[in-house]
């Protein structure tokens, strides 16, 4: 598998891990968010994209070839992007506390260029 490959071999980053709690964590987030219609639509948004983003990099591990890999990985951060800017609006509303998701930005945009 090509996502062997990834840092991750010898635990010290534990991506996988770190998507996981990163996914948990918006959710309990969105969960905790008002009923109401902002809170609804916001939540829902963040729920999507940090689960997306914990899935795609799964589909990401599970590729066979670079070009898949980078793929999976795009849409990863893509996602975690998404989930950044939702989570700017809603802090901008004082909603409460983000998740962390900076380093894995990063993490996931070095993985993405050294691949290419």
């Amino acid at each position: 598998m090509l996502g062997s490959n990834i840092p991750n071999e010898n635990k010290k980053f534990d991506l996988e891990s770190r998507f996981v709690d990163f996914a948990v964590s918006a959710a309990i987030f969105s969960k905790g968010l008002p009923h109401d219609v902002v809170g609804l639509y916001y939540g829902d948004q963040l729920l999507r994209s940090g689960g997306s983003a914990a899935l795609n990099f799964g589909e990401a591990e599970g590729t066979v070839s670079k070009k898949d890999y980078v793929y999976k990985a795009t849409l990863c951060l893509k996602e975690l992007k998404e989930s950044r800017v939702n989570l700017k609006v809603v802090n901008k509303m004082l909603y409460g506390d983000k998740p962390k998701r900076g380093q894995l930005i990063k993490i996931v945009a070095t993985i993405i260029k050294n691949k290419r």
